[in-house]
């Protein structure tokens, strides 16, 4: 019998990753790949924003780019879709996304400011970013 390759494993970790998802009610089911082209990251991060192209029928899915450890403005043609779930790798960028839950906003990987924290308190309205 031949070799069979299963694929490689790769483990990583983050301080921050079991204490990100607050509560996770609902997200899209079975998730989305990602694209991850002109994304500088090696890894899409617990409770990473993500994004999607508006009006369209089948819309692209990526994270919200990041620049010097912060993210960046919302591209024109796209809105927010939700939190990636748990931490994956670019390698392999199919996430779940939280569409209801909360969110431990100092926890992020990324910060959320004030203005942000605002903007998705209208953008993704069933998301609490808050903390303890």
């Amino acid at each position: 019998m031949g070799k069979i390759d299963i694929g490689s494993m790769e483990s990583f970790s983050f301080e921050n990753d079991p204490i990100v998802i607050r509560a996770d009610f609902k997200g899209i089911e079975g998730g989305k790949v990602l694209n991850v082209d002109g994304y500088n990251e090696d890894y899409i991060r617990a409770g990473q924003l993500i994004i999607r192209e508006s009006d369209k029928e089948d819309p692209e899915y990526k994270p919200l780019g990041v620049s010097n450890g912060s993210y960046v403005s919302l591209p024109n043609g796209y809105e927010y879709a939700g939190v990636c779930r748990a931490t994956k790798s670019v390698k392999e960028p199919f996430v779940g996304i939280m569409t209801w839950g909360e969110v431990n906003d100092l926890a992020s990987p990324y910060p959320i400011t004030a203005a942000l924290k605002a903007t998705l308190k209208t953008a993704l309205p069933h998301i609490d970013f808050q903390h303890d």
